[in-house]
Formats: structure tokens, C-alpha cells, sequence
């Protein structure tokens, strides 16, 4: 699974994509700084069921802290997006095709209204952050669409002579997009169009399926970045006029400068803490001093930087994933070498249990014979849906 960032040219997607990841992807204050993608794995937090047992568990794949496992999520930082991108306008086509194979989107906004749709610098406020929500949306659309357009009618009418149904035909067209049947299924039924006659759609028609496969398959999450300079009425009245795409405020300037402070020591933080803690004031210059008393004020305000809980609503409540803790044996949630929970993946809502042998490896989910509830010791059967935080064994031929 990757979570793509996307939004307009300078608008904080490189300090946010660097704050999840702690990489370095060149950040500044112009348009254009990411040309190529920036790729990189976050973590989202869940339960460690260790704490059930009272043994500590031996991690690999995905760090357990105070009781937290750090599930790791792949991202991709992509070139910033002006109006105008699917006909090649800045550096469009590219953005686009980087963005092909991810699940969803963060779209990273600046909320002071402080940058234009080239992302240059402008007045704050002379910018309404909601009507890039829009265009961004119909970006997407028509990129989609002009897909589909390619030699449409002759293919579509080829289809409908050899029976091929019209489900199937937009599958083979769209399976580069990461886009899946049950999406394709739902734009069908939803989209206001003539399902039973594609060789009549017009471009319009393709245009509206494209919406709505694109809202079924790469659900979105708003950034209201940049929150320390706007107020809390402010935020609340752009998530009124984003909806219904979810937007959190978000600040990933000083989520960065924490995270990047914890990793030199200077402060005691764990991402989406409402506070930190400094040990060592005296290793502290005024300036740092007083840029922490600055970002503690902000923890009081929002309640976090944002940008954990961003990201958590996106895996969690936008792409509806799970966590899943495969081990060799059930009774003691251990693999062959004696460690407890030692992996933890995220796999989508109501994923049956040998798809879940295939994600750990293939050779599983071949020889796939059952799986093992590590809570309850029932055998499940291959189509049963995975529960999220399931510890489960998974019994193969040898």
C-alpha cells in the first residue's frame, strides 16, 4: 500500500513527506523544488497485543514503543500540480504518472491562503485553499478520462460484438491505475450514465465515470497546513467547504522540527503527543529555547501537530486497512525463532485470511490449508475475513 502527497507547487508536501519519513527531500519556498518523487515509509500506530500477554514482544518489521506498534506505510512525495496538468501544463504528465499505483491521497494545502495556483508567493488570504481541493479533483478526473478517450470508440464497440462485458473492458483499461474491480463495480452503479450502451458515451460520460471511479478507488485526506498562522475558526470553516473530503488542520513545519529534535535528544516526543518534554534545558540556545515554547503553545492550541493523526485517518478511516500479526505459534504468538509478534502489516478491511498468507509469502498462500486464531484457537477457513489486531497462524503443506 502507498499513500501518495499531492498538492500544488509549495505548499509544505516535501516538509510533510520529510516529518513522516525523517529523510531529507529538498524543502524551500519556491515552486517546483520536488521533480522527481520522494519515496519513503511512516509508521501509523496500533495496539501492541503483547500488552495482552504482559510479555514483551520482540519486534521486526514494525517498532513497539510504550505499547505501540509502529506499522510502516510506504509514501511518495510527487511533483507539485497546477491547473492545467493533464494537458502537460508545468510538470503535469509526470505528476500524474508518478501518482499511478498509489491508494490514496493526502492533498497538502496552504491554509493561510498564501500562495497561488503556480505556487508562487502571494498576500495571505488572497487565496481561497478550498478551490484548489477542486481543481486538484478535476485534475484527476480528467486525467482518467483521457485515458479511457484513447481509441474508445473503436475498442468499446469491438467489446460489445465479442460480448465482453463493459466491467471487464474498463478493468484491462484501468488495471495500470491501481484501480480494482469492486471500484470499478461501485463507479457504475453510481455514475450517471447509460451502463448498458458505452459505445454512446460521450466525453462527458467518461468524464462523470472518472469521478466517481476515482472517488471509489483513491479516496483523499485534506492538510490544512500551515494551522500556527491561521485560527481554529479559520480551520473550521475550510473543513466545512472541503466536505465531504475529510481536512485536518496540520502543521508539518513544527512536526519536523520535533521529530528531528527527538532525534538529537533535545526533547522527549512521540508523533501525535499533545506535549514533549525537554531533559536537558541546558543544552538548549535561546533561540532553540524559545522555538520550543512557541511549538508547545501550538501543542495546547490543536492538541497535536496534526500530522500523525493525518496520516492515521488516511490508512485507518480513508483506506479502511487493518493490522494483522502473523506468527508460527498460536499459543505463544511466536515465529520459529522464538520472537513474540516479531511483524505486523496492514492489509484493507475484510481481507481473507489466505490473502493474508500470500502477503507474508507467496509459498503460503499456495500451500494455504488454514489459518489459526492465536486469541481464540479456532481454525478459519481461507475466506475467512482477517479481524483487525488478529494474531493468526497460518498452517501450510510442507
Amino acid at each position: 500500500m502507498e499513500v501518495g502527497i499531492v498538492g500544488k507547487p509549495n505548499v509544505g508536501k516535501s516538509t510533510l513527506f520529510n516529518a513522516l519519513t525523517l529523510l531529507d527531500a529538498t524543502m524551500a519556498p519556491y515552486p517546483f523544488t520536488t521533480v522527481k518523487p520522494n519515496r519513503g515509509v511512516a509508521a501509523v500506530r496500533f495496539p501492541c497485543p503483547h500488552v495482552e500477554r504482559g510479555t514483551p514482544c520482540t519486534p521486526g518489521n514494525a517498532a513497539c514503543r510504550n505499547g505501540v506498534r509502529w506499522v510502516p506505510v510506504a509514501l511518495v512525495d510527487v511533483a507539485g500540480l497546477v491547473p492545467g496538468a493533464h494537458e502537460g501544463r508545468g510538470l503535469g504528465n509526470q505528476f500524474l504518472n508518478d501518482l499511478s499505483v498509489a491508494d490514496g491521497f493526502v492533498q497538502v494545502v496552504d491554509a493561510t491562503g498564501a500562495t497561488d495556483p503556480e505556487g508562487s508567493t502571494v498576500p495571505v488570504g488572497t487565496q481561497d485553499p478550498s478551490e484548489e481541493v477542486g481543481w486538484l479533483g478535476d485534475e484527476l478526473a480528467y486525467w482518467v478520462a483521457g485515458l479511457l478517450e484513447k481509441e474508445f470508440d473503436r475498442q468499446v464497440r469491438k467489446a460489445e460484438l465479442e460480448g465482453v462485458k463493459i466491467e471487464e473492458y474498463l478493468e484491462r483499461r484501468l488495471t495500470g491505475l491501481k484501480i480494482t474491480p469492486a471500484a470499478i463495480q461501485t463507479a457504475l452503479r453510481e455514475a450517471p450514465i447509460d451502463r448498458a450502451h458505452p459505445s454512446k458515451w460521450t466525453p462527458e460520460d467518461l468524464l462523470r465515470l472518472a469521478r466517481v471511479v476515482l472517488d471509489a478507488a483513491k479516496p483523499r485526506t485534506v492538510a490544512l497546513n500551515k494551522c500556527d498562522r491561521i485560527s481554529t475558526d479559520r480551520a473550521v470553516e475550510l473543513s466545512e467547504e472541503i466536505r465531504p473530503i475529510p481536512a485536518r488542520p496540520t502543521s508539518a513545519e513544527a512536526e519536523l522540527t520535533l521529530r528531528r529534535a527527538a532525534k538529537a535528544g533535545l526533547v522527549a516526543y512521540s508523533p501525535g503527543d499533545a506535549d514533549f518534554q525537554v531533559p536537558d534545558p541546558s543544552r538548549l540556545s535561546p533561540p532553540q529555547a524559545r522555538a520550543l515554547e512557541e511549538l508547545k503553545a501550538l501543542l495546547k492550541r490543536w492538541g497535536s501537530t496534526g500530522v500523525q493523526p493525518l496520516l492515521e485517518s488516511m490508512v485507518f478511516e480513508r483506506l479502511h486497512q487493518v493490522v494483522v500479526f502473523p506468527v508460527e505459534d498460536e499459543s505463544h504468538w511466536t515465529d520459529t525463532k522464538g520472537r513474540m509478534l516479531p511483524d505486523a502489516f496492514l492489509v484493507p478491511a475484510g481481507t481473507p485470511v489466505r490473502a493474508v498468507a500470500y502477503r507474508v509469502h507467496t509459498e503460503l498462500g499456495e500451500h494455504f490449508i488454514r489459518a489459526i486464531d492465536g486469541r481464540t484457537h479456532r481454525a478459519l477457513a481461507a475466506d475467512h475475513p482477517v479481524d483487525p489486531g488478529a494474531v493468526i497462524r497460518i498452517v501450510a503443506k510442507r
